[in-house]
């Protein structure tokens, strides 16, 4: 990928560091990673698993990938985390890429909340979808980071997020309820674990901006992993990390 160098700035001994002029190049270019590997995996094992994340910034990148002519039917997409809300709610991860990959005729997308959103029952409804993919690692992780370090809903001071960064955790998925709930999002999440998010053969965390960068260096150069999660996550030694960032 364009950009690539080893990371040192951040200190992330394997990772590689990626940086673009603007977020269309970011973009363009990790689309083309995206589709490579999705063609590796297909190729290697007959099936492509691919967790992503929600927001704004990577739904242009979603949108490019679908348009690519890859196998479709044998890719299998699952939001990295989600808000207990029903899917048709304009807050559904689950729907918003969705609708990014509408030109990806017969991928297959994994829910990880009940359809009308309820709280209780949702952490079932993930664990029983991701079931059948258990003993798959994913192909590729795309990681979106707040500006208080967390990644997918593994939200700093939640009363589960103990659990939830459990480095042996024996789920996949579960509920996880920010504290503070972030006034734009007011809602029960339900995350894949950091154990599952760390199972994967490529983390690609993609950001924009000067005020993410510098969350991203305070997070690495902290030792409280609680307080940055996104810290936790990238150090994933079985797993390639690449960082993307842009202006």
């Amino acid at each position: 990928m364009a950009g690539s160098t080893d990371d040192t700035a951040f200190g992330l001994e394997a990772a590689q560091w990626h940086e673009y002029d603007s977020v269309d190049a970011m973009t363009a270019a990790l689309a083309d990673e995206l589709a490579r590997t999705c063609e590796r995996a297909v190729a290697e094992h007959g099936r492509a698993l691919l967790a992503l994340a929600g927001g704004r910034t990577p739904l242009p990148l979603y949108r490019a990938l679908a348009a690519m002519p890859l196998p479709w039917s044998r890719i299998v997409l699952v939001p990295t985390d989600d808000r207990c809300v029903p899917h048709e709610h304009a807050a559904c991860n689950l729907s918003q890429i969705a609708a990014a990959f509408e030109a990806a005729d017969g991928a297959t997308m994994l829910p990880l909340t009940a359809k009308d959103g309820d709280a209780e029952v949702s952490a079932a409804i993930a664990i029983q979808a991701l079931e059948p993919h258990r003993s798959q690692a994913f192909d590729a992780v795309v990681l979106g980071m707040g500006n208080d370090a967390h990644t997918a809903s593994l939200f700093p001071h939640a009363s589960q997020l103990a659990q939830a960064m459990k480095p042996s955790n024996s789920l996949d998925a579960c509920r996880l309820d920010p504290i503070p709930l972030p006034p734009e999002a007011p809602f029960p999440r339900i995350t894949l674990t950091r154990a599952r998010l760390q199972r994967a053969r490529a983390l690609h965390l993609v950001i924009s901006g000067a005020e993410k960068r510098d969350v991203l260096e305070r997070a690495r150069a902290s030792d409280d992993r609680m307080s940055h999660p996104i810290a936790a996550v990238l150090d994933a030694p079985a797993a390639q990390v690449h960082l993307h960032w842009s202006p």
